[in-house]
């Protein structure tokens, strides 16, 4: 599965797709696949707020316990609960129905600090 090039990348494998001042995040193809199969995700709460690398939520595979880093600042405006039944999508479409939350941007500055698909590629090992 190629990298979406219509998003952004953090260092920590986390993607973010911009809608005006609201973006979605999840996690990338190479993290859920590092992971292996996932087992739970535990989502934050409808209007929490977090700051830029702060931890939002973990991820639980049969391998391990991820945690996950917000890419970027915001309020939360909705979390994937279908990931509650079946969080096996995030292995199974991470670009899509296994997006994680959604939230209103703080700072739309924070992007800039973000890899666009190319250099995250180039990022991995």
């Amino acid at each position: 599965m190629a990298t979406p090039t219509d998003r952004k990348y953090s260092a920590d494998h986390e993607w973010v797709l911009v809608d005006g001042d609201q973006a979605t995040i999840g996690i990338t193809k190479h993290a859920s696949e590092q992971l292996g199969s996932v087992v739970f995700v535990d989502l934050p709460d409808i209007g929490d707020s977090f700051e830029t690398s702060e931890v939002f939520g973990e991820v639980e595979s049969v391998k391990s316990v991820s945690e996950l880093i917000i890419p970027v600042a915001g309020e939360i405006i909705a979390a994937n609960e279908a990931l509650e039944d079946a969080p096996e999508t995030v292995n199974d479409d991470p670009y899509g129905d296994g997006w994680i939350v959604r939230i209103r941007l703080d700072d739309a500055g924070d992007l800039e600090n973000l890899m666009d698909a190319a250099a995250y590629d180039a990022s991995l090992p």
